[in-house]
């Protein structure tokens, strides 16, 4: 009697035929190495890494754009401010389109709290040349204990625009991200208010016994109103970057 062989079918469907790479000599399925594993994870992060480089970049390019575009404008603040004011102004820039960019891409960006702790610092730097270092021939002396007047004199039109906007919309958005620092870590409402309170006072006192700024009672409104934008826009901000809390 002839032997018939199955097809490639039969042998396939066949309980003792297995891939080589999926059956070992047991003949039970083979679960994926270790090894195999580590190398998906790794293929991710660095899709990943790549991905986050592109929303970077595009940032960069988009925020250069701007600050190039509005050139002629910004650097009329010169004869008023610290030639610092460019780099601050550029670097708010790159931080807010990166922000938007991230949130259109629904991108997520880990940052431990010591590196971000670290950036806030150099900003704090920044701001403190931007408050404290001046134009030579520009001394303050004035004092203003009335609210919102000076708010009202730069809505007036009595003032050149862009100092206008600049001492209404800066004192406001340099701010920000130190509300956003405050609320990483719990803090009672007390001290949301207080801490903000406490350090523009002292700010302002600075810059009026140092002769580097007047002391006015709507700075430190415009500047506590940017404190409590910062809460606002946190839990945004915590969609966006995730910041470990851990050393």
């Amino acid at each position: 009697m002839d032997t018939v062989l199955g097809t490639d079918m039969d042998i396939h469907h066949s309980p003792f035929y297995c891939m080589e790479d999926r059956c070992p000599r047991n003949g039970r399925p083979q679960q994926p190495s270790l090894n195999n594993r580590m190398g998906d994870i790794m293929k991710e992060i660095v899709k990943e890494v790549g991905s986050m480089k592109k929303s970077f970049l595009v940032s960069l390019i988009i925020s250069i754009a701007l600050f190039l575009i509005l050139s002629p404008v910004l650097f009329q603040l010169l004869a008023y401010l610290h030639p610092v004011v460019l780099g601050v102004i550029l670097f708010c820039l790159v931080l807010a389109v990166f922000f938007l960019v991230l949130l259109i891409r629904k991108q997520t960006l880990h940052f431990p709290y010591s590196k971000l702790r670290i950036l806030l610092i150099l900003y704090s730097i920044a701001l403190f040349i931007l408050l404290f270092f001046r134009p030579s021939d520009q001394i303050y002396q004035s004092i203003n204990l009335v609210p919102f007047s000076t708010i009202t004199f730069y809505l007036s039109g009595k003032v050149n625009g862009l100092v206008s906007f600049y001492n209404l919309a800066a004192n406001i958005a340099l701010f920000i991200p130190f509300g956003i620092f405050l609320k990483m870590k719990e803090r009672s409402i007390f001290q949301l208010v207080y801490i903000p309170i406490l350090f523009i006072s002292l700010i302002e006192l600075l810059q009026y016994f140092t002769v580097r700024g007047s002391l006015d009672i709507d700075d430190l409104i415009l500047n506590v109103l940017g404190f409590f934008i910062g809460y606002l826009v946190y839990p945004l901000f915590t969609k966006i970057f995730k910041v470990s809390l851990q050393k």
